[in-house]
């Protein structure tokens, strides 16, 4: 059997938990697909200013600009808008005994974060996303 991205109708891809675990690194996996969170201030991009668009480590769709990063201090990547706001999906989350609001790839459903209205103008917002569940495409 060959490992066959399953694309839907509505381009959402589609992989059954062996595809992924084959495809993605432990953390990878652990974060998109389990909805881990990997530890503040030790992520790749936590502190990479470097230009380039941040792709999902899944599906490789597109999610944020490296314009739109900002140094936020809370331990992981933060952005102040995604790439297109077709690119992410978001759904309330109220594990852990809060409610916040969760991040996810639209294209995969991959776990990517959370985004918080704290964030820089003109959005206002802080997407606080874990580095595991993206890739750097450099400019």
């Amino acid at each position: 059997m060959t490992d066959i991205k399953t694309t839907t109708g509505s381009g959402t891809v589609q992989k059954s938990e062996s595809e992924w675990r084959k495809e993605l690194t432990p953390m990878q996996y652990a974060v998109l697909r389990e909805k881990a969170t990997e530890r503040p201030f030790t992520g790749e991009y936590d502190h990479s200013f470097d230009p380039g668009t941040y792709v999902c480590a899944g599906c490789g769709q597109p999610l944020f600009e490296s314009d739109d990063k900002f140094d936020s201090g809370c331990g992981w990547p933060a952005f102040s808008a995604p790439a297109a706001e077709s690119s992410i999906a978001e759904e309330r989350d109220v594990s852990h005994g809060m409610v916040r609001t969760e991040v996810l790839c639209a294209k995969c459903d991959g776990h990517l974060g959370h985004v918080f209205p704290d964030g820089p103008g003109p959005t206002g917002l802080r997407y606080c996303i874990n580095s595991a569940a993206l890739k750097l495409e450099p400019k």
